[in-house]
């Protein structure tokens, strides 16, 4: 599994090109597509993205949900119809397409910003924002995380 940690933050090209870190270039190898999936966040202002293993375990995921119920509805329409698969060039680098910039409100740069399994794209300022009230956030409740056990054989 890809694993996506650190904030970086690249330049944005006229034609909305940018670069993909390369230690998530690096985490992306070995996936059956060559590039990462991207969809707009309806948690914020930022775009969601993971290698496209991730995608397959989102939707069977999706797929224990009722068929036809509103939930499962609700998520695929979300997540799936809004996905986009960018390919990483010769250069290392992704189009962000306008619908995902917009939304983002990327312009000139964008931050790479790790999250374990995924990470998203933001405006620069937008995430120093975000992560100083998440910060807070966490201090204020005294957040804790539990660690999971490996399954045996790992």
């Amino acid at each position: 599994m890809a694993l996506f940690i650190s904030t970086f933050i690249n330049k944005v090209d006229r034609k909305g090109r940018v670069s993909v870190p390369a230690t998530f270039r690096a985490a992306l190898k070995g996936q059956t597509f060559n590039g990462i999936v991207a969809f707009r966040s309806y948690r914020g202002a930022t775009i969601e993205a993971c290698a496209i293993d991730r995608m397959e375990e989102l939707s069977r995921s999706l797929d224990a949900l009722d068929q036809f119920s509103a939930e499962q509805d609700a998520l695929a329409s979300t997540i799936f119809a809004d996905a986009h698969q960018l390919p990483i060039d010769g250069d290392g680098r992704v189009t962000l397409p306008p619908v995902l910039a917009e939304h983002a409100g990327i312009n000139d740069a964008a931050a790479f910003v790790g999250r374990g399994a995924t990470f998203q794209i933001w405006a620069p300022d937008t995430f120093s924002r975000h992560q100083a009230d998440a910060r807070k956030n966490a201090a204020e409740r005294g957040a804790t995380l539990r660690l999971v056990p490996r399954p045996k054989g790992e």
